[in-house]
C-alpha cells in the first residue's frame, strides 16, 4: 500500500458535517429531563449578603434551586481551585461570570423564569479593572486572603543588560498593548448531566480535556473518579475556551442533587458575558542593536490582565514570557512578567496560549531596528533568527529541528524578495488604487511550543485491538485514544498516522468516540500537541501490535485479535525544567513549531480603513500529515488573526461587560480576509516526532497580527501602540492624535 501520511485525504467526519446530521451537544436529549438555568452575578465585585430562592422554588414547575449548600466541595479550577462553584452567603462575587444559584426546572422556560425570581442581596465593593491601579499598594484586593493583586511574577536574566545595551548602536523604546479577546465558537456551551445505568455521574458535553474535568468534577462532588464520567460528541469550535469548565461541571451538579438527566444550553449572550478571554497584554521594551544589526540587549516587561481567578494564567504567562524575546538569539536580556488579579473577566487558553500576544511586540521592535538602520526587515531577522544549537532567552539550546530560517526565507521569496551576496531586497508594491490610498508591506516571524511545558509531565496513551483475518492480514484497527477533534482534524490525522504505520487503508481503521470510560487519557486539545504527542502514543501502540500480530503468526495460535497499549511521555525524549526563581534559566519546551506571514496591504489615509490585498504563509510542521488540513489551519489560523489585530476586542466598562452578542463583537468576515493567501509548506523535521511531525494548529495565528501593523507601518510611516488595528485607530495615528486609551 502506498504511504498514508502526507496525502491530502478528505476529514473522517466531514460529510457527516456537511450534511448536517452530526449531533452536537444542544442536539441530544434525554426521556424524563428537566432544564437548567443560571444565576449570575449581577456585580463585578460584592459581598453576597443574602440568596433567598422562596419566589423562585414556588414557582410552578420548578423541581429545585440548587446553591452553594449542595455543592459538596465549593471549590474548583483547571490549576489552582480558587474559585467558587456557586457563591456562599457571606463570600463575594468578583466577576459577573461567578454563579448564584442553578433553577432547575421541567421546561426551559420556566427555568429562565424563576432563575429571575431569586432575590440576592449584595454589599458592592470597589471595582479594579486596570492592571496598573490593580498592582498598586493599597489598591482593593481582589481575594482578601493575598497580600496583594499581583497572581505572578516571572523574572527572566541573561547575561548583563547594562552591558549588551553599553554594546548597541542603535536602541528602540515602546509600548504596545493587545486587547480581551471573545472565542466566539459557533457552539454554545450546552449539555446534559445524568446518571448512568452504573450509577455514574455522567456529562455529555464539549471540552477539551475530558479526563481532567473528570479530576474537577470528582473534587467537587467528593466522589472516587470512577464514579464519574464525561462523554464528548461533536465540538463545535473551542479555540481554548472549552479547556476550563463553563458547563460541564454545573451539569454534573445537577445530576448530582437531582438523580435525573438535566439539560443546560447557555445563551449567546451567557457564553459571551459569563465565559473566559483571550489574556489582554501591555509591554513596554528596550532593544539594542549593532550596526550591522547583530541584536545586542532586551530589556522586557509583560503585564497581563487575570481578571477574576487564576484559570490558566500562570502557564499562559510562564509560555508569553519564554517567548518574550521572540525566535532570535539575544546575549543579553532581562525579562519581567506579570500576572494581576482584576475585576474583568476571567482570561484563559486561547488560540496561541501566551505565544501570540509577545509577537505584536517583538516584531514591532525588529521592524523599528531595521527601519533606524536602514536595513531591510527580511535581513536583520535573518541575521539573528535562532537556529540549531542556538541558545534562546531561557539559556537553552534550541533543538527539534529548528525551522525559523526557512519559513522566512521561503515567504520572502515567494513574496518577491530578492537575495543578492547575503543582502535582502524588498519587492515593488505596485501602486495604489486611488491617490489617497497607500501600499505597505510587512513581514513577522514567530514560534510556538509544541506540548506541555516546564517540567509538567507531558503524556497520552492510546490502546490498539487489531482483527486478524485467516492469513493474518489486519481486517481492521480499533483505535482508543482520548483526543478531542475540536475541529483541527485530529482524529482523521491519527487515522492516517495509524493505517500508515500497520500497512492498511484509512477505512480500516475506526478511532473509538471519546468517553472517559473507555478511552485512554490522552491530554488536552490545546498547546499544538495531539499530533506530536497523541501521534506519537498511536504510532508506538501500532508498532507494539504489529510486533505480538507478528508472535501469534509465528506461535500459529489461531488467535483473530491482537491488542496493544502505550502512554508516550513527552519528556522522556526531551526533559523539560520549571524556571529557576532567580534567573528563569530552564529547558521550557518539548518540542516548536516556527512560522512566517508576509502581508500586503492597502491603506486609506482619509478613514483610515486597511485592506490586505494578498498574505503569504510559511509555516514549519515537521511533516505535513495532510496537506489539505495544513492549509485549513493556516487559512483559519490567519483568520483569527485578522482578527485580533483588526477587529476583535471584548470591550468592558469597571467590570461591567459592553460586548454581549455577535452583533457587538466584530468577527472578520470574507470581505476582511486576505484577497489572496499563499500558503508554503515547510518541513524541517524533528526526529523525535510521528514522520517527524511536530505541531501547527496554533502557530499561524501568531504573526498575522504582526505582519499588519508592520505593512501599515510600511504604508504610512505610523506605528500604532495597540491593537486591533480598526480604521479608526489607523485614522487617529495618522491625524497624530494617538491611539484612544486602553
Amino acid at each position: 500500500m502506498n504511504a498514508v501520511v502526507g496525502t491530502s485525504r478528505p476529514r473522517t467526519d466531514i460529510e457527516a458535517r456537511v450534511r448536517g446530521v452530526t449531533r452536537y451537544p444542544q442536539d441530544l436529549n434525554m426521556p424524563g429531563q428537566l432544564y437548567g438555568a443560571v444565576v449570575w452575578s449581577a456585580y463585578p465585585h460584592a459581598i453576597v449578603r443574602r440568596i433567598d430562592t422562596s419566589e423562585a422554588s414556588a414557582l410552578p414547575g420548578v423541581e429545585r434551586v440548587i446553591t452553594y449548600k449542595d455543592v459538596p466541595v465549593n471549590r474548583y479550577g483547571i490549576n489552582t481551585p480558587d474559585q467558587p462553584v456557586l457563591v456562599a452567603e457571606g463570600d463575594r462575587v468578583r466577576w459577573v461570570g461567578d454563579r448564584i444559584a442553578i433553577v432547575v426546572a421541567r421546561d426551559l422556560h420556566t427555568a429562565r423564569r424563576a432563575r429571575d425570581l431569586v432575590r440576592v442581596d449584595y454589599e458592592p465593593l470597589p471595582v479594579v479593572s486596570d492592571t496598573r491601579e490593580a498592582m498598586r499598594p493599597g489598591a482593593p484586593l481582589i481575594h482578601a486572603d493575598k497580600p496583594g493583586n499581583i497572581l505572578y511574577h516571572i523574572p527572566i536574566r541573561k547575561g548583563n543588560l547594562q552591558e549588551g545595551l553599553a554594546q548597541a548602536d542603535v536602541i528602540v523604546e515602546g509600548e504596545i498593548s493587545t486587547p480581551f479577546v471573545e472565542h466566539a465558537y459557533m457552539q454554545p456551551e450546552a449539555g446534559i448531566g445524568y446518571i448512568d445505568e452504573e450509577g455514574r455521574v455522567t456529562v455529555i458535553a464539549a471540552a477539551q480535556w475530558p479526563h481532567d474535568d473528570l479530576h474537577q468534577i470528582a473534587r467537587m462532588l467528593n466522589l472516587p473518579e470512577d464514579q464519574v464520567r464525561e462523554v464528548v460528541p461533536a465540538v463545535g469550535g473551542a479555540f481554548g475556551g472549552r479547556e476550563d469548565m463553563y458547563i460541564q461541571h454545573l451539569l454534573a451538579l445537577c445530576a448530582y442533587v437531582l438523580r435525573r438527566p438535566v439539560k443546560m444550553v447557555f445563551e449567546r449572550e451567557e457564553s459571551i458575558t459569563h465565559t473566559g478571554k483571550r489574556h489582554p497584554f501591555r509591554f513596554r521594551y528596550t532593544v539594542g542593536a549593532r550596526r550591522d544589526g547583530t541584536l545586542t540587549a532586551a530589556r522586557l516587561e509583560l503585564v497581563a490582565d487575570a481578571g477574576a481567578y487564576a484559570s490558566s494564567t500562570v502557564p499562559v504567562l510562564s509560555n508569553a514570557a519564554t517567548f518574550a524575546a521572540g525566535p532570535y538569539r539575544i546575549p543579553h536580556a532581562a525579562v519581567d512578567a506579570y500576572a494581576v488579579f482584576t475585576n474583568n473577566a476571567v482570561t484563559m487558553a486561547m488560540r496561541g496560549f501566551g505565544a501570540t500576544q509577545p509577537p505584536v511586540m517583538y516584531e514591532t521592535y525588529m521592524d523599528r531596528l531595521a527601519e533606524a538602520l536602514h536595513m531591510d526587515p527580511v535581513e536583520i531577522r535573518m541575521k539573528n533568527l535562532l537556529g540549531d544549537g542556538d541558545i534562546a532567552l531561557t539559556g537553552n539550546a534550541m533543538w527539534g529541528g529548528v525551522g525559523a530560517k526557512e519559513t522566512l526565507r521561503q515567504a520572502a521569496l515567494a513574496a518577491g524578495w530578492r537575495e543578492e551576496s547575503g543582502h535582502w531586497f524588498k519587492p515593488d508594491v505596485g501602486q495604489p488604487s486611488a491617490p489617497y490610498k497607500k501600499r505597505g508591506i510587512g513581514v513577522a516571524c514567530a514560534y510556538k511550543n509544541v506540548g506541555y511545558s516546564l517540567g509538567f509531565d507531558d503524556k497520552s496513551g492510546a490502546d490498539v485491538t487489531l482483527t486478524l483475518g485467516a492469513d493474518g492480514s489486519i481486517a481492521r484497527a480499533v483505535v482508543k485514544c482520548g483526543a478531542v477533534d475540536v475541529g483541527q482534524g485530529i482524529v482523521t490525522a491519527l487515522t492516517q498516522i495509524a493505517a500508515d504505520v500497520l500497512g492498511i487503508d484509512p477505512w480500516r481503521v475506526e478511532l473509538v468516540p471519546v468517553d472517559t470510560s473507555r478511552v485512554p487519557d490522552a491530554g488536552s486539545s490545546s498547546a499544538s500537541r495531539h499530533v506530536y504527542m497523541s501521534g506519537n502514543a498511536v504510532y508506538q501502540a501500532c508498532q507494539a501490535a504489529l510486533a505480538k500480530r507478528d508472535e501469534v503468526l509465528r506461535a500459529e495460535t489461531g488467535e483473530t485479535e491482537v491488542s496493544a497499549s502505550y502512554v508516550y511521555h513527552g519528556r522522556s525524549r526531551r526533559p523539560t525544567t520549571p524556571f529557576d526563581p532567580e534567573t528563569g534559566q530552564c529547558n521550557p519546551h518539548i518540542s516548536y513549531s516556527y512560522g512566517t506571514e508576509i502581508a500586503l496591504v492597502e491603506v486609506d489615509t482619509e478613514t483610515g480603513e486597511t485592506e490586505i490585498l494578498k498574505m503569504w504563509a510559511a509555516h514549519d510542521a515537521g511533516k505535513a500529515i495532510n496537506p489539505a488540513m495544513y492549509f485549513g489551519q493556516v487559512a483559519g489560523g490567519i483568520h483569527m488573526g485578522v482578527g485580533f489585530g483588526q477587529t476583535e476586542e471584548y470591550l468592558q466598562i469597571d467590570g461591567r461587560p459592553r460586548t454581549r452578542r455577535f452583533s457587538e463583537y466584530q468577527i472578520p468576515t470574507v470581505l476582511d480576509m486576505p484577497k489572496e493567501l499563499v500558503s508554503v509548506i515547510v518541513e524541517v523535521q524533528d526526529p523525535t516526532g510521528p514522520f517527524g511531525a511536530k505541531g501547527l494548529g496554533e502557530t499561524p495565528t501568531l504573526s498575522t497580527a504582526p505582519a499588519i501593523l508592520n505593512a501599515i507601518h510600511d504604508a504610512t510611516g505610523v506605528w500604532l501602540p495597540r491593537i486591533p488595528a480598526t480604521s479608526e485607530e489607523v485614522w487617529r495615528a495618522l491625524q497624530g492624535q494617538g491611539a484612544r486609551p486602553s
